[in-house]
């Protein structure tokens, strides 16, 4: 029988495991999109990500950037002009988060491999330029 975990809570977010901690961290469907995306580009404003991210409404982009500012992972640097100009990056626990992520869509090739079978894989399709992704990582070891 497994023990009850005690319950911890950091920045107003009770876990009782880590992986339940990364999970209200990262969880969603669009933070860790949010997050490959600032490590591809390093830099980015606001409409820069709402155009890499078209599915995304305005609200819910604003609102998980909050959250991401909130949680330690990005920036937000802004900048006193008109019009206003804001800008995002990664912090240094956002940029641990890319072997997280580079795990995560290791998984989802081989699991795309499964679904739709090998002869239907399309070889070298990389959405949102992986290869970036991987340099900015190995610059960071």
């Amino acid at each position: 029988m497994v023990d009850k975990c005690k319950s911890k809570q950091i920045n107003e977010k009770a876990y009782r495991c880590y992986f339940e901690l990364t999970l209200k961290v990262i969880g969603g469907k669009w933070k860790p999109v949010i997050v490959y995306h600032l490590a591809q580009e390093g830099i980015m404003r606001f409409g820069e990500l709402k155009r890499s991210m078209p599915d995304i409404t305005q609200r819910m982009l604003t609102k998980q950037l909050r959250e991401l500012e909130e949680d330690g992972l990005i920036f937000r640097n802004v900048y006193r002009e008109v019009p206003p100009k804001v800008e995002y990056s990664l912090k240094e626990a956002g940029v641990n988060l890319i072997p997280v992520l580079m795990n995560m869509r290791e998984w989802g090739k081989s699991y795309e491999k499964l679904q739709i079978g090998k002869n239907k894989h399309e070889e070298g399709f990389e959405p949102c330029g992986t290869p970036k992704i991987a340099d900015m990582y190995n610059r960071q070891l």
